[in-house]
């Protein structure tokens, strides 16, 4: 098999990997109001380093490793902003009426009907 096209495209896969995990934790500190600080620093060089040299692994392990730590970490950033955003959204905003209720789930309440005779 040609080793040479498979580390390209592991090197690919990385790097859009990467690129998704800086542009996630550009939006949690866009979230939260600040820079970037030193954690997209550290990733960003910490993967510059590790891809950027040659092996003579026959088998990628290490590449492999890293591609799933990478898949798991943009995973948990992504899901914590989307956590975040739900939470804003739905968080309780204290005792709702009966018709705010039913209007959060698309229903509505029958109407009374009103006129002669009818007491409340």
């Amino acid at each position: 098999p040609n080793r040479k096209g498979l580390g390209f495209s592991c090197y690919n896969l990385t790097k859009n990997r990467t690129r998704g995990r800086l542009e996630e934790l550009v939006s949690a500190a866009r979230l939260a109001l600040t820079s970037p600080g030193p954690t997209f620093a550290q990733a960003q060089s910490y993967y510059a380093q590790k891809h950027e040299h040659v092996t003579s692994e026959k088998l990628c392990r290490a590449q492999h490793e890293l591609h799933f730590q990478a898949a798991t970490y943009l995973c948990l950033l992504r899901s914590i902003r989307q956590h975040v955003a739900l939470h804003q959204e739905f968080h309780g905003k204290g005792e709702r009426s009966v018709e705010e209720s039913a209007g959060l789930v698309g229903l509505q309440l029958p109407r009374q009907p009103g006129g002669k005779g009818w007491e409340p």
